[in-house]
Parts: C-alpha cells; structure tokens; sequence
C-alpha cells in the first residue's frame, strides 16, 4: 500500500469515527440553536404557513398576522434552546386561531421528557372563569391543599393572570374558549405551561381557599419523581364515570342499557378510524330497536374527533333528514416554494390532484364533499328521544356531528360549548412540517371547512341546549353532574 493511499484511508477512518462520535452524543435540552439556524427555521416555518394554511387570515386579518411574525422574528437575535424557540412559534400559531394547527417538540426531546426524572408539577388543575380548583397533588402528605382546594394565587399571579396567560400557548377553533379551559384542564397541561412559562424553581408560593373561604399562603416544592418510591410517581387524576377497569375498546366505545328506565347509554370518545366503529354502531342500533329502547343517551364529551366519516354514519342513524357535511371545502395551494418540508407530500399533492379542481375564486375545491347529500338510516334508525352530552373536549368531527343534528325535533344537547368551531374548521389532510435545525414539528392543515354558512356561528363553539357548566361543588357529588341531570330529564318528562 503507498503512504498516500493509506494516508487518505487513515482520514477517512478518522472522518467516520468523528461522524460516529457526533451521532453518540447524548442530547441536552440546554444546547442553544445558533440565530441564523433559528432564522432559517422561521423563514420555513412563515412561508408553509403563508403559503399553505387555508385559514391563516380567517380570524386574524394579514396585517396583524404579520405584525405577530414580525414580533417573533425580533426574538431571534440570540441563541435560544428548543424550549423557548417553540414558546415563541406556539405563541404565533394561536393567533390563527385553529385548533388543528400546533406545534410539537422534536423527536429528541420527546425522548428525553420520556426518559429523564423531571420534577413536576403537583397539582392537576380544573380551570373555569377565573378560577382554579386542585383535582390531585401529589404530594400526598400536604395537608393543605387537597382535592378540591380552590387557589387563588401562584407566584403572587392570580388565577385570571395565569389563565390568561396560558391562553396564549393553547389552541382552539375561533373564540370558542371552552376548549382552552379543557385543554388547562387536562392531565399535566397546566402545570407544563407554568413551567414553559416561568421556569422551574425549587418551590413555588401558592394562595388558596381553606374550607371557610379564608384566604392562606403556602410554599410548595415542586414534585421530585425520584424522591418518591410508591406509587404516586404513576398516579392520575381519578378516572371519568364508567371508565375504570374496561377494555381498551369499552374505553373508547360501549353501550351501556338501563332496562328499567328503557333508556340506552352510548359513549363515543373518539371518530379514528381502528376502533371498528362501522361494525358497533351497526350492532348497537339493533340492539337499541329490538329491545325497544324509548331514550338514548350519546355521550361526547371527550372525543377530539377523527374520521369525519364515522361521525357522519353516526349522525345518519339519528337524523330525521337529508344532509351535507360541507357547504364549502378546498385547499389552497397544491404545491409550493415550501413543499419539501412538508412530510410525505408527494402523497399529498397526489390526493390533492385528484380529488380537487380549482374554482373561478382561485381555490382549490373538494367538490364531491360540497355536493354529496347525505340520507338517513332506514334500518335501525332510532327515532326515540336523544340527549347528547358535549363539551369542551368535543372537536372537529365531533362539532360536525353535534352541529347536524343540533335543532331537530328530538335532540337535545346538553352540558358545555363546544372547543370545535360550529361554522367551520380546518382540517381533512394534516400532515407534519419538520423545521430543519431545531427540528420541531407543527401540524398543517390543508383544507378549509365551512360546515354552516350562517354568520352568526363563526368564531364560537356548539352552544348546548341545556348549559350544565361546571362548578366546584360537582367535585364532591357521587357518579356524573351531567349524566345525572340527564336522568332526571328523562324522568321528569316520564312523570308528565
């Protein structure tokens, strides 16, 4: 072998093993991104918005649109790490105003979060108006603030102050707010935003309501995963009505009969297609008619959405009349400067070319959706009385189905608005955009949806027929406020 092949032999060795040590480094969450990498990420994260949201400009007109970009783009002019360049893209992403628009952490720190002992938060929070109420702490020994405690103040924030805040980081279709609050309201969220928000300290000065409405200050330290050996490292906030202990499925569909009210007890928690949804509702309509079932409870409130598909055959076994699920639909661009961040887009533009013709308004239309008529179930269609339950966490495909049957003679609805958009939603393709550098994550939808054309609804959520909201004292009743009061409906209307 010459000395100048085994020369270059010996850089290439030394090249890979460079490259082999680079890839072993373990990940920091503390590493900085360099301004111009920041910048470049913008630039993407501007342009696929720009280019390719169909509704950036729905809620919030261009000019602030751009104001708000502009406001980010001030805040690169330092190395940030991951955690506060997505504080700053998330704060940017509400001001559209669509709740399937967000972003998510990288594969690596989702990694990390899943792997490290990070303290946390203690308590899981329920936050309606301007109030906060303690669902769980974690520090099981606190003799203070146990379920149910209401706080008033963190920090020296009140509790307005740090809803408000927090509103800023949180997602929702138009101004319909109840999703905010429930999405507070979930396992974790809260105490991730405070965190995102203000940093993590040793202990944190906590205001709150003992029993007689006198107001006390407490310090609380965070929770340490690592300190504690029992089980509350792997607690959660007690399960819904219903819940504990059922198969997977159960959890996400079941039929439930109360013989001697005659009255049926459908939960749906969710639209996504895998949960054989076709197949149960097929079977439990045919339960309902052959066993004479004269009240039907449809129980909503936790499902997020999913295939608008199934929640339309859902809608088709109740409805009294014909239906379209979409007054207008199209997308906007097929193709663009930006595409190649936008994952599996091939396949994208290829449905996109295929299912879509372009309008005189310059938009590109899904027209069989814009057209097609929907009838109702002649077999097994269940012509009984229906009280559907909704909430907060009803969205998307779930605000369709909601907003369809909503106004017919023998429905009614019943909780808590809607976190979906009764106009309309923007959603049917959601693919991935992947930022370069920091390689953050942040959900695009392709089409624009108006699901009903009248003014009045456009920024709120579905208004239920009978608002139940909640309050505190629902927290120390026995079983569910709301499946309770429906209950009672049905019995009142018996008596009559």
């Amino acid at each position: 072998m010459s000395l100048n092949r085994a020369f270059w032999i010996g850089i290439g060795i030394l090249l890979l093993q460079s490259c082999s040590s680079s890839k072993m480094l373990p990940y920091s969450p503390t590493n900085k991104i360099a301004p111009e990498k920041l910048e470049k990420d913008f630039k993407v994260f501007r342009g696929v918005l720009e280019n390719f949201h169909p509704s950036i400009y729905w809620f919030t007109p261009k000019d602030s649109m751009d104001y708000y970009f502009n406001e980010a783009h001030a805040k690169l002019k330092d190395s940030l790490t991951e955690v506060e360049f997505k504080k700053i893209l998330t704060y940017v992403i509400e001001k559209l105003h669509c709740g399937h628009t967000a972003i998510r952490y990288s594969n690596n720190y989702s990694n990390y979060l899943d792997t490290a002992n990070i303290p946390v938060f203690p308590f899981s929070i329920k936050a309606w108006g301007d109030s906060l109420v303690v669902l769980n702490n974690l520090h099981r020994s606190d003799k203070y603030i146990k379920r149910g405690t209401i706080i008033t103040a963190i920090d020296g924030k009140s509790s307005k102050q740090l809803i408000d805040t927090f509103f800023h980081y949180l997602v929702t279709d138009g101004a319909a707010l109840n999703g905010k609050y429930q999405q507070l309201s979930s396992r974790g969220n809260f105490g991730s935003l405070y965190k995102q928000v203000y940093g993590l300290k040793p202990s944190f000065s906590v205001q709150y309501l003992d029993a007689n409405k006198v107001e006390h200050r407490v310090e609380v330290p965070w929770y340490d995963p690592k300190l504690d050996t029992g089980v509350a490292q792997n607690r959660r906030p007690p399960a819904g009505a219903g819940q504990r202990n059922l198969p997977p499925l159960n959890g996400i569909r079941n039929l439930q009969i109360d013989t001697s009210l005659k009255t049926g007890y459908l939960t749906i928690n969710s639209f996504a297609k895998g949960n054989s949804l076709r197949s149960f509702f097929k079977e439990s309509f045919k339960v309902l008619d052959e066993r004479g079932i004269q009240d039907l409870v449809i129980d909503v409130r936790s499902n997020g959405g999913g295939d608008a598909g199934l929640s339309t055959l859902l809608t088709q076994y109740i409805i009294d009349k014909p239906f379209k699920i979409a007054d207008t639909l199209y997308a906007v661009a097929r193709n663009g400067e930006y595409s190649k961040h936008i994952r599996r887009f091939f396949w994208y533009r290829l449905g996109l070319l295929l299912i879509t013709h372009k309008a005189s308004d310059g938009k590109y239309h899904f027209g069989f959706f814009e057209r097609h008529v929907y009838h109702p179930k002649t077999k097994h269609h269940f012509k009984g009385n229906i009280y559907i339950l909704i909430g907060g966490n009803s969205f998307s495909a779930t605000t369709i189905f909601a907003r369809k049957v909503q106004g017919q003679s023998n429905i009614t609805l019943i909780g808590e608005t809607t976190g979906g958009g009764a106009y309309g939603n923007s959603a049917w393709m959601i693919p991935d955009v992947k930022l370069p550098n920091s390689k953050l994550y942040f959900r695009l939808p392709l089409f624009h949806l108006v699901m009903d054309n009248d003014p009045k609804l456009l920024g709120q959520g579905v208004v239920p027929d009978i608002s139940l909201p909640f309050n505190s004292s629902q927290m120390h009743q026995a079983g569910d406020p709301r499946v309770n009061a429906v209950r009672n409906l049905i019995l009142s209307k018996r008596n009559k």
